[in-house]
This record gives C-alpha cells, sequence and structure tokens, in this order.
C-alpha cells in the first residue's frame, strides 16, 4: 500500500470556496526592517489562485494590515496592497491591526455566515502569523480550511534564546502543527488550481 501525504491527495473545493488573500502589503518588501524571506515564489502562486477564483466566480476576500507604526503603517505606500492585487475585485475588503483577520472590520465570521460559506483557501503573508493565526481560527469555528502553504511566505525570527530561525523552518512548523492538529487541510498551489 502506498502512503500518499496530504499535499499529493486529492483535493474538493466548494463552488462558494472563500479565497481570503491576507497582508500581501508593500511594507512586507522592506527587507532591512523584516529580515530574510522564504518562498520567493509566493507572489506568483497567489497571482494564480485569484485568477482562478475570477474565472469561476468564487468569492475573494482581501485583507490589510495596519500596524501603529512602522511598514504597514496606514497612510504610508507600505500600507498599500501589492501589484499582484492591484486589480482584484474583491467581494469583500477586511482592515486589521492584529493577526487574525477574524478580528478585523467588517465582520468576516458574519459575512461568511450570512453567506452559509463553509470553506476557506487562506494565502498571503505570513505564513506563521497572520496565515496561520487566521487558518486556526477558521479550524476553531468549524470552517474547512485549506492553507496552500507554498502561496504565502514569511521572514527568519529570532528564538528567546536570541537564535535565528530561517523562514524555511518556520513555515514547515506551521506546516506541521496545522496538518497534525487538523486546523486545516496543508496542501499545494497545483493541488487547489487542480480543483478549481
Amino acid at each position: 500500500m502506498t502512503n500518499t501525504s496530504a499535499f499529493d491527495a486529492p483535493l474538493s473545493l466548494s463552488d462558494d470556496a472563500v479565497l481570503i488573500v491576507i497582508d500581501v502589503q508593500q511594507g512586507f518588501e522592506d527587507e532591512e526592517f523584516w529580515g530574510e524571506r522564504d518562498n520567493p515564489g509566493a507572489e506568483r502562486r497567489i497571482a494564480d489562485l485569484v485568477a482562478a477564483w475570477e474565472r469561476t466566480g468564487r468569492p475573494i476576500v482581501t485583507v490589510q494590515h495596519g500596524s501603529a507604526r512602522g511598514p504597514l503603517e496606514p497612510g504610508t505606500p507600505g500600507y498599500e496592497l501589492k501589484p499582484v492585487l492591484a486589480d482584484v475585485k474583491a467581494d469583500l475588503h477586511i482592515t486589521k491591526t492584529v493577526n487574525s483577520a477574524f478580528y478585523g472590520t467588517p465582520d468576516l465570521h458574519a459575512w461568511l455566515q450570512e453567506r452559509g460559506a463553509t470553506q476557506l483557501v487562506t494565502i498571503g503573508i505570513m505564513t506563521n502569523v497572520c496565515n496561520e493565526t487566521t487558518a486556526r481560527m477558521g479550524g476553531n469555528l468549524g470552517y474547512d480550511v485549506i492553507f496552500p502553504v507554498d502561496a504565502m511566505h514569511t521572514f527568519a525570527m529570532a528564538g528567546p534564546d536570541g537564535e535565528s530561525i530561517p523562514a524555511e523552518q518556520l513555515a514547515k512548523a506551521t506546516a506541521a502543527v496545522l496538518h497534525t492538529m487538523r486546523f486545516a487541510k496543508v496542501v499545494t498551489t497545483e493541488a487547489v488550481l487542480a480543483a478549481a
């Protein structure tokens, strides 16, 4: 018997699966502030998924994070969405000041409930912060969360002991937790596109 990984398993997408595009903002280009990132192909895969949702007429939610200071401060160029989302006509646009898209304005959970949506596909920036937090909350709220881990990226971070953890390791750890604890189905962009 062959052992099929979650990456390889066939994926089923509902006709109203909601694509949640989290914090794809210009400020994340500030390498001096954020440091080294992983997954240089993330924006291309984000664009591919957005295009697939537009082709099929499935709903798209964009999310924008505002920080009190730093590269994502409202009113600065860094707060603006990246060009990959410039022409996207979102069904809902959420602004937030914390990690989870479920704690933004307008209320994501209420909007999803109103639509009767049960399946979410989360992509964007950062893998182990806002994406992971949104996916965990979505799973806790009973949504079927799909997490194409190659359509997002993160940055290296220092642990409490000061040791720097590479972005790739942080992304792998996030994927392992979400998968093992069943918060989300961790898949590839290719698997989502094949199901779209």
